[in-house]
């Protein structure tokens, strides 16, 4: 799969991701004065970088999709059909003033990436190239255990409420949660070998896949899929995790997928090859 980069995506569009989504162009200026809503709309969180960057780009490359993105960072973006918006997720005040803006707006497709590894920042920033040391259980402190949460967890709770009205216009709406391997409380025991440590981290995401799990149970209408993405170098940690694969090639495995899942996926977890992964 070819995925372009932002200084063509314009002009070129994505030939794996074409004929998933129609979309029309516009500007943010321009935005709250378009009431065209016969285009899909596509919503990504955590757009600023990495896997949510990847996202933008490549249904971004679409000539007929309406691309909504969000991040506490600015997000830098050529595309004009890309509407970026600064939002704390963990934030509620953040993220119901965010929704007041595009509460008209039928939303089609969510991409959830927004979130943080949860790694002790005093120890991160004197061993950025050593993460298992930052998150162990004897260095993790109650302030990073909260902050993790308020941030994996319970601000998925909140954008996801907030937005609910927006999936619910829509026809077939779905939410993609790029959730982790981490997560995963039968993944984690011996004799896993990557068992145990990462407190807050694992905390978080077994956390956000119940509520997902209570979202796809309350709400039949709109499918909820998690999915882990793969270990990928993204700015959650400042150094390359031995492994990790770039965003672009996570995405590439993930773009068919999202397209294939349906109501029958709802309340399912997958990993990036669409195998299913035990809670």
């Amino acid at each position: 799969m070819l995925l372009l980069d932002r200084s063509t995506c314009e002009s070129v569009p994505n030939p794996e991701v074409a004929g998933m989504f129609r979309v029309e162009v516009r500007t943010q200026e321009k935005y709250e004065e378009h009431d065209d809503q016969t285009m899909p709309t596509i919503f990504v969180s955590g757009a600023a970088n990495g896997l949510g960057a990847a996202f933008v780009d490549a249904y971004g490359s679409l000539e007929d999709t309406n691309i909504i993105a969000i991040d506490r960072s600015p997000i830098q973006s050529s595309l004009n059909n890309v509407t970026s918006f600064i939002v704390d997720v963990a934030s509620e005040d953040s993220v119901v003033q965010f929704a007041q803006k595009i509460k008209d707006t039928p939303i089609d497709l969510i991409i959830h990436s927004a979130g943080i590894r949860g790694l002790v920042p005093s120890l991160e920033n004197k061993f950025p190239e050593h993460v298992p040391a930052c998150e162990t259980m004897e260095v993790m402190d109650v302030a990073t255990l909260t902050r993790t949460l308020q941030i994996n967890t319970i601000g998925t709770f909140l954008l996801f409420r907030s937005i609910l009205p927006n999936l619910k216009a829509a026809r077939n709406a779905k939410v993609i949660v790029m959730s982790s391997r981490m997560g995963s409380i039968g993944n984690n025991e011996l004799p896993n070998k990557d068992a145990g440590s990462a407190y807050a981290y694992r905390a978080s995401k077994a956390a956000m896949n119940t509520i997902v799990r209570s979202f796809a149970a309350d709400v039949p209408e709109v499918s909820f899929i998690l999915c882990h993405p793969g270990r990928v170098e993204t700015k959650l940690v400042r150094s390359k995790e031995e492994g990790a694969i770039s965003a672009d090639e996570s995405v590439q495995s993930l773009l068919p997928l999202i397209d294939q899942w349906g109501k029958d996926d709802s309340g399912k977890f997958y990993d990036r090859f669409g195998h299913t992964i035990q809670w």
